[in-house]
């Protein structure tokens, strides 16, 4: 693997031209094309160490704002062919979309396009299985520290991820698993419920916007953890819920990700609004938008409550993939492309009739 790097570092460790990641459907090893990949390598190798100054304001928000309005805010000067053209250089089928391609004026409203995902994107409704809340490239982990899937504090912090005061949700999801989706720029960008259950809390911790390019993520280390983010505590052991304990979705900020918009909808996009404390929500249905860019979901699971599908994991530790986690890292890290409401976890031992009426967390 070593002889195919060209020469570029980061830190100590060295990152090669191109991140490689698995298609889900085809079981094909794909190569990942990564916008503006020698901005961001350079940001990070050079920038970061030399001139810190110019790294700390293209992380900050007030440029990731800038950046964002003159990337997706200007008009089209042809909005029906430009909105086709970049649909067609992404690989966006545009008859998945709710609007014509007529209503795309700008580049954001395009990338904060509605699907018609309750016809294209089928809901896995087995009871005690999680979906992903994204379309995005998944890395299944955990927190125990002899677990093969255990990757010390590569991503994040775990108490500083949820928020160092919140002791309560340390200890709950303490030696638990966890997995990151990573949204590419050309993804569809509303994230949806992973599980049926009830919202506890719902909190946002400020933070800085750092890139989710697999090579900025290995230099600057655990950065979804000081990355703006927004914590939902969702409780799935109760009437209805999918029975798999307690679950943590944060939505992580990045590069250009200006914004985390709660829009909680019961039924396809209608009448959105924040997911509150005490609300029910149901697996599947839409939580909230990432303004465009690139982005991650971190979701957090408790211990022994869930099994991830054998194909991403058995995938995660494959060591004939180019991925720059496994060479950054030093050990098989490799992503699996998902599609949101797709089954990707489901509970250890789930009975329908072992799901109590009232949780002790409440």
């Amino acid at each position: 693997m070593r002889k195919q790097l060209k020469a570029g570092f980061v830190g100590t460790e060295v990152i090669g031209p191109k991140h490689q990641f698995i298609c889900r459907l085809t079981g094909r090893v794909m190569d990942e094309r990564l916008p503006g990949d020698p901005f961001v390598l350079g940001l990070y190798n050079v920038a970061r160490e030399r001139v810190r100054w110019l790294f700390d304001a293209v992380t900050s928000p007030r440029f990731s704002t800038i950046l964002g309005f003159w990337l997706y805010d200007r008009p089209f000067v042809n909005r029906t062919a430009a909105v086709k053209r970049m649909a067609g250089k992404m690989g966006v089928d545009l008859m998945e979309c709710v609007d014509p391609p007529e209503a795309f004026r700008c580049a954001r409203a395009f990338f904060e396009r509605k699907i018609r995902y309750w016809q294209c994107r089928p809901l896995s409704e087995e009871p005690g299985e999680v979906v992903s809340p994204a379309d995005s490239l998944v890395l299944p982990g955990s927190l125990v520290e002899t677990s093969m899937l255990r990757v010390k504090e590569a991503f994040f912090s775990f108490e500083e991820l949820i928020g160092e005061d919140k002791t309560l949700w340390h200890k709950a999801f303490n030696n638990g698993d966890f997995a990151v989706f990573r949204l590419t720029p050309d993804k569809y960008h509303y994230n949806h419920f992973p599980v049926s259950g009830r919202v506890l809390e719902i909190y946002p911790i400020e933070g800085r916007f750092h890139s989710c390019n697999p090579g900025a993520v290995i230099a600057e280390g655990t950065p979804f953890s000081k990355n703006r983010r927004v914590v939902t505590i969702l409780d799935t052991d109760v009437s209805g819920g999918t029975g798999v304990g307690l679950v943590a979705m944060v939505e992580v900020a990045a590069l250009m990700i200006g914004e985390i918009v709660q829009c909680c909808s019961d039924e396809q996009y209608l009448r959105p609004s924040p997911a509150g404390p005490g609300r029910f929500v149901r697996k599947g249905n839409p939580k909230s938008l990432f303004r465009p860019g690139s982005s991650s979901v971190v979701l957090l699971f408790q211990e022994t409550r869930i099994r991830f599908c054998r194909d991403l994991v058995e995938n995660s530790l494959r060591a004939d993939v180019f991925s720059r986690y496994s060479l950054g890292f030093g050990r098989p890290l490799v992503e699996t492309s998902v599609r949101v409401r797709e089954k990707i976890a489901e509970s250890s031992a789930f009975r329908s009739d072992s799901i109590p009426e009232c949780s002790p967390w409440k």
